[in-house]
């Protein structure tokens, strides 16, 4: 860490190393020069022509007919030679979309607020483009700013959601057939990095934040960008946020998120799916913690607890009589948010995703997911596969 990043970190708060690694993608952070408002050229913030910046459009700028991403022409009528800097600005949506989701805890609106970001870089002239030093710098605060935005309005809605609000589950890839997903077209899904950022307990954990907090938390303490360029985006001073991301650390601390080895928690939910298949209350219990919680996230679409259920002994017979209900249905073993996790599907659907949450060898925590919404990216063409042994 270089000796800015230690003055930073100076004080009774440990630094970012302390609560996880730091995001370890392949493309290395932009230079902080061109993402700031004073820099040359127009603001990050600035809205293409007859849009009020409310939120993405579907057909915004540049976008390609099929939604999948900017075309390369996009905005540009007229112009004569190619951006020499094109592959390297469409070289970004990768780390804009890990950014954005850790952001929201929601794919699609994690790739609708990417849209967003280059529907703006390609409502500019190409003299306002060439004016940014760094257009890696520059779509990193815009995106940031749409996902600030998105934050907020995000809060109204969950309070109108029915049931309880879990973050989207994240599928690996690597574990469906062939390692493929069927089809010539990159899902979102496969851009982001499955880390410690993005497992369950850690998104959960995220959601109980302001979005000031949030944003500072993330791109400071996860992506390594400095308290100067975060406020550049939050609009906030680097002291300020500092306070923040210190406010969000205490915040990770208190929930007590354990880290248990991977490797374990396979074998614990392994043992799990056996007992719940077998509908084998005793096991089920003796595998869960007696105060553990289970939350199940169905957000009105499909049949679903509506509030927590509390208590090992509630959660097992809660299964065992779900499991009675449902006897065609196959359990998979499967990494969920890079963590081992389950996968319920019927007739080769994926009706439901479970995380897990552990404290040595119990289950403290059981994330449901149902709504068919959230979970559209194990629903791909080949998403489906045959169970571990």
């Amino acid at each position: 860490m270089s000796s800015g990043a230690e003055r930073e970190h100076a004080g009774s708060e440990p630094g970012p190393e302390a609560h996880g690694p730091a995001y370890e993608g392949s493309e290395p952070r932009p230079h902080a020069q061109g993402a700031g408002h004073d820099g040359p050229g127009p603001r990050p913030d600035a809205h293409g022509p007859g849009h009020d910046g409310s939120g993405p459009r579907p057909d915004a700028h540049g976008l390609g007919h099929d939604g999948s991403g900017p075309r390369p022409d996009a905005g540009r009528p007229g112009r004569d030679g190619a951006d020499p800097r094109l592959p390297a600005v469409l070289g970004e949506r990768r780390r804009l979309v890990n950014v954005a989701y850790r952001l929201l805890g929601s794919l699609t609106e994690a790739e609708d607020a990417v849209q967003e970001t280059y529907a703006r870089w390609y409502a500019m002239s190409r003299r306002q483009q060439e004016a940014i030093e760094s257009p890696g710098a520059w779509l990193t605060t815009v995106a940031g700013r749409v996902c600030l935005d998105l934050l907020g309005s995000a809060r109204v809605r969950r309070e109108r959601y029915v049931g309880e609000w879990i973050p989207e589950p994240l599928p690996d890839r690597t574990e469906w057939i062939g390692g493929q997903d069927g089809g010539g077209r990159q899902d979102p899904a496969d851009r982001v990095t499955l880390d410690e950022s993005v497992n369950m307990a850690f998104l959960v954990v995220l959601e109980s934040m302001t979005p000031a907090e949030r944003v500072a938390f993330i791109l400071h303490d996860v992506f390594r960008y400095p308290f100067a360029e975060v406020g550049g985006i939050l609009g906030r001073t680097p002291a300020a946020c500092r306070q923040l991301a210190s406010s969000a650390r205490r915040q990770v601390r208190a929930a007590h998120v354990p880290a248990v080895a991977a490797t374990g928690q396979a074998d614990v939910v392994r043992r799990f799916k056996e007992a719940w298949e077998s509908q084998d209350i005793q096991a089920l219990v003796g595998l869960l913690a007696p105060d553990a919680t289970m939350i199940a996230d169905g957000g009105g679409l499909v049949g679903a607890a509506l509030r927590p259920v509390e208590g090992g002994e509630r959660i097992a017979q809660y299964l065992a009589h779900f499991a009675g209900k449902a006897p065609g249905l196959t359990l998979l073993e499967r990494t969920v948010n890079g963590r081992p996790g389950l996968v319920a599907q019927s007739s080769g659907t994926t009706v439901n995703v479970a995380a897990f949450g552990l404290a040595g060898t119990r289950i403290t925590h059981i994330w449901a997911v149902r709504n068919p919404e959230k979970l559209r990216p194990w629903n791909e063409s080949g998403a489906s596969g045959t169970a571990r042994a």
